[in-house]
């Protein structure tokens, strides 16, 4: 007898904006052109695993856990702090499957959300597909319009170009470089700070009105 596969949520007719959701008890589902955000699922612990553990993916990120029951630990624990109202993580789920090819994490710097930072992870075969620039702007308003985010810090280490691009292209700001505040391997790194603030965002994202060619 084998199990039949959990259904890949459907996603809400909605444009980009507030998120009406109790999130505290369940994270919204976000979508983007062929590919889906959503809850962690126990499910998703050996996908994770194999994606998440590799020697590129897991070379500037803090240590994953080592194997399934520790990636299955790890969603258990993300429910509890989504629910505890300081944490939330996104599953990154393309068309067509059920299971997440990584993840998107946010976590409030403080007793509330209006200081907060965010980090992700994708599997090295998604890598260049377009995935990132997707979901990205997604997880953003989300931090922003849902969870009252005032100010988005990321921290990349230096030597990472692929991950610094990457926020740099959807529109972060390098704010400074914080000197060996990262133990990875027994080695310190260097990290770039960069940051979205929640008005900059906001004009951003929003047409010109009037404006002709």
């Amino acid at each position: 007898m084998t199990s039949r596969p959990t259904p890949a949520p459907t996603c809400p007719e909605q444009s980009r904006g507030t998120v009406e959701s109790n999130w505290r008890t369940q994270l919204p589902v976000l979508c983007a052109e062929g590919i889906t955000l959503r809850e962690l699922r126990v499910s998703d612990a050996a996908s994770l695993h194999h994606l998440l553990t590799t020697a590129e993916v897991s070379r500037f990120i803090s240590p994953p856990p080592t194997t399934v029951e520790g990636f299955e630990r790890f969603i258990a624990w993300t429910h509890r702090e989504r629910q505890a109202g300081t944490y939330v993580c996104f599953a990154v789920v393309p068309q067509g499957s059920d299971t997440a090819v990584g993840i998107f994490q946010i976590r409030a710097l403080g007793p509330t959300f209006e200081t907060a930072e965010w980090g992700f992870a994708l599997g090295q075969a998604h890598w260049g597909s377009g995935i990132f620039a997707k979901t990205a702007a997604l997880v953003v308003d989300f931090a922003i319009d849902t969870l009252q985010v005032r100010r988005l810090e990321a921290r990349s280490a230096v030597e990472n170009g692929r991950g610094n691009g990457a926020l740099q292209k959807i529109g972060a700001i390098r704010e400074a470089v914080l000197r060996q505040s990262f133990l990875k391997d027994g080695r310190y790194h260097d990290q770039v700070l960069w940051s979205i603030v929640a008005d900059e965002w906001r004009f951003r994202r929003e047409p010109v009105v009037g404006f002709t060619h």
